[in-house]
């Protein structure tokens, strides 16, 4: 594994979590760093930080990060994800909507209003060593990586995602399930 890349990356990590935490809003870690949050080890090596923050908290958490060097990436729609890079290090901000009804929702976009996986933010903090993080829940997490390509057909299922889903379902207690 590329340790100088993890290393930066979990430091950005932390670096988020302390501005969310500074300006009053909450993230938390989706995709595979969420994964070895859970787990409690770094499994493998990861492309980017892909993070859940509050459709309403975005404005402020992008300036509170353009404030520490992080600069916009171009590519996203801004209604659905705001993505930033720092010394060569991505992260990615998924928009989210909390209804009060508790259910977290898709910001914007053409899935806009649709429900993301029950009790997707619910989930205890993971930790990586000494660091804390919330994180998406394991079991949403699972039913995102294997759905995804069926709500998306143009994202295809990719070898990691099906890894990703078996390593979550072992740290469940859920060997031998696909």
């Amino acid at each position: 594994m590329d340790r100088e890349r993890a290393d930066g990356q979990l430091a950005q990590i932390a670096e988020t979590v302390g501005l969310a935490r500074r300006l009053g809003t909450r993230v938390w870690l989706r995709g595979g760093w969420a994964m070895d949050f859970f787990l409690g080890e770094q499994t493998r090596d990861h492309e980017d930080v892909d993070w859940f923050v509050p459709a309403a908290d975005a404005a402020a958490l992008a300036a509170g990060l353009d404030a520490l060097g992080y600069r916009p990436l171009a590519g996203s729609p801004p209604e659905q994800q705001f993505d930033v890079v720092r010394d060569g290090l991505e992260s990615g901000f998924a928009l989210v909507d909390l209804a009060p009804d508790g259910r977290v929702l898709v910001a914007g976009g053409p899935w806009a209003g649709t429900a993301w996986p029950a009790g997707l933010l619910d989930g205890p903090p993971g930790r990586l060593g000494a660091l804390v993080c919330p994180i998406v829940a394991p079991a949403a997490q699972i039913e995102i990586k294997r759905m995804m390509p069926v709500w998306d057909p143009r994202r295809p299922r990719r070898a990691k995602d099906a890894e990703d889903v078996a390593r979550l379902r072992r740290g469940l207690g859920q060997p031998g399930l696909g």
